[in-house]
């Protein structure tokens, strides 16, 4: 899945965290991703390919850091 995601979007993965949650927020877009978790607060960094693959779908995306 190709995706271009930016700081601030809300991002669904495949697989839920341990805490339930499959919505996360990225927090840093680099050649890694930074993602935070909705529910728990925890902040994991992932591969930009392993995220490519982890994705579902994006939730939310936010206008404002693009224009």
């Amino acid at each position: 899945m190709l995706i271009d995601v930016h700081v601030g979007e809300i991002v669904r993965l495949r697989k839920a965290h341990p805490c339930g949650s499959t919505d996360w927020q990225i927090t840093r877009v680099g050649a890694d991703i930074g993602l935070r978790c909705l529910k728990c607060g925890r902040h994991v960094m992932l591969p930009r390919d392993v995220f490519r693959r982890r994705a579902k779908m994006i939730v939310t995306q936010d206008n404002e850091t693009r224009d």
